[in-house]
């Protein structure tokens, strides 16, 4: 793999075409009505003007609060959310609260919040890493961007210290300084040690991206070209990857699996070769999308083309494509992310007509919410029976989609 402190890395990335922000809230990377097909793919601040549909807003605005005040009511004694064996469910919430499209956990000192920071920052580590029991990275990634979401210079050294681990948990598994592995360049769980997986990658090129502020001249970069290898060694894409499991059906075309040779989905099998493929699922696709947009794919560059021409072909709000109610909330969550991310108003599908997502997705949301505040799946998997992980999903897809309305 290249070096990730070369030089001609740091330029790329450091490049004039690449617009750095780092906002203060989730919902803060809401989308512009328009962008060119040719142009390169950045996150976009709220576009200037008031709210189209003000009364609309105030319903998702309401929504968010009922959230919210679900949040709060179960947070620890402790500061944590959940449980305190994992901070990222911890960080996922103070995320939540820091994406209030009026910025009202910001303006309003909380005492539920300083603990809930505070506990995250009592589970770094000397050498980086920000958590307690396992999952090195995904706790790690996740809680250095809700520190960084804070904007608190107090975090800055924990900050950088993860973003450091981060960048140097990027995954080697052949020969060094080559990418002669298809999980060469991605993160994994733990570390570079383990193979790489495509949502724990979109997790770690997240972190890095928010907490580039702290980056001392490109010391703790990733190595990029490697990242977006691994990447698309996660497509169902002939043209872009050429490993045996690839699919060929149009169906399941520039969508993703979770990792080279491994898919959620599951597989098919050509009844007259033989030849199995694995089948693309929503949840995956837009992480796959995401990373895309985090690595600074242009908007017409095939791969990402394919993947949108999938996620509206595959377009629904009843189930996670291919996956049923399994990581249901996930997806939502990531479709919000991505579609705000990229600046979609209309997602184009598979008829030829196009829709309105925000509003879609909005509304489903706001009927899927309990009389709690709080979303709860009924399908376990991925931890989606716990409501304050849910709850923090739905929460942060309505603050992504909000600027927009």
């Amino acid at each position: 793999m290249v070096h990730p402190n070369s030089s001609s890395n740091r330029a790329r990335r450091r490049s004039a075409t690449f617009f750095v922000a780092l906002v203060s809230a989730s919902c803060a990377l809401a989308a512009q009505t328009t962008l060119p097909a040719s142009s390169t793919i950045r996150l976009r601040l709220p576009p200037d003007g008031p709210i189209r549909d003000i009364s609309f807003a105030n319903e998702v605005e309401h929504a968010i609060d009922r959230g919210l005040a679900f949040l709060l009511s179960s947070q620890s004694e402790a500061g944590w959310w959940s449980t305190a064996d994992h901070p990222a469910l911890t960080g996922l919430a103070l995320s939540a609260f820091l994406g209030h499209p009026q910025d009202r956990y910001r303006t309003i000192p909380s005492p539920a919040l300083k603990k809930a920071f505070q506990f995250i920052i009592d589970s770094a580590k000397p050498d980086g890493r920000i958590y307690r029991t396992s999952l090195t990275n995904y706790n790690t990634a996740i809680s250095a961007t809700a520190l960084a979401l804070a904007e608190n210079p107090a975090y800055t050294p924990v900050i950088r210290r993860a973003r450091r681990w981060l960048a140097r948990s990027q995954v080697d598994l052949g020969r060094q300084d080559e990418l002669d592995s298809p999980f060469d360049g991605g993160v994994g769980y733990n570390d570079k040690y383990e193979h790489s997986d495509l949502s724990n990658t979109l997790m770690a090129l997240e972190a890095l991206y928010y907490t580039r502020s702290t980056d001392l001249e490109g010391s703790d970069e990733l190595d990029w070209e490697a990242a977006i290898h691994f990447i698309q060694h996660c497509q169902n894409l002939p043209s872009h990857n050429t490993e045996s499991w690839v699919s060929r059906a149009s169906q399941d075309k520039g969508g993703f699996v979770y990792f080279p040779g491994e898919s959620k989905a599951g597989n098919t099998t050509d009844p007259v070769t033989g030849r199995v493929a694995l089948r693309s699922y929503g949840s995956i696709s837009y992480a796959g999308l995401l990373s895309y947009v985090y690595a600074d794919l242009d908007l017409d560059d095939p791969r990402v083309t394919a993947v949108l021409a999938w996620l509206g072909e595959n377009y629904t709000l009843e189930e996670n494509p291919a996956m049923g109610l399994q990581g249901y909330y996930y997806y939502l969550h990531l479709m919000s992310k991505a579609l705000a991310t990229l600046g979609l108003d209309q997602l184009k599908l598979k008829d030829g007509s196009s829709i309105d997502w925000r509003r879609a997705l909005a509304i489903r949301l706001i009927n899927l919410q309990q009389a709690d505040g709080s979303w709860v799946n009924a399908n376990g998997r991925w931890w989606e029976s716990d409501p304050i992980l849910v709850t923090a999903y739905a929460v942060m897809a309505l603050e992504f989609l909000y600027p927009g309305l």
